[in-house]
């Protein structure tokens, strides 16, 4: 049961550490676009340009994390369905005696 506690803390902290990069990259980037000598229109079309490459990177780590929870809560319903099994006999002999 440790494992598994010490596997979501490490899945938290992968988030939030993918989380903190992904708004480092973009103010980078952002940063980047501002800086140079570019014409308003095109600076306009690069920044809209990134913010969809931005938007469409953050969708799939959504995706991606959402399907990492799921299995997660699949395994502990399963975790939990198997205990309910071992104990049921011993339910059952406390009960009668």
């Amino acid at each position: 049961m440790q494992f598994e506690t010490r596997d979501s803390e490490n899945n938290s902290q992968v988030g939030i550490a993918i989380t903190f990069l992904l708004i480092g990259v973009g103010t980078g980037a952002l940063i980047a676009l501002l800086a140079t000598s570019k014409t308003g229109r095109r600076l306009r079309k690069d920044l809209r340009r990134k913010f969809e490459d931005a938007r469409e990177a953050f969708q799939d780590w959504r995706a991606e994390v959402r399907e990492a929870a799921a299995e997660a809560i699949e395994r502990g319903a399963e975790f939990a369905e198997e205990i309910r099994d071992r104990a049921a006999p011993v339910i059952r002999g406390v009960r009668r005696s």
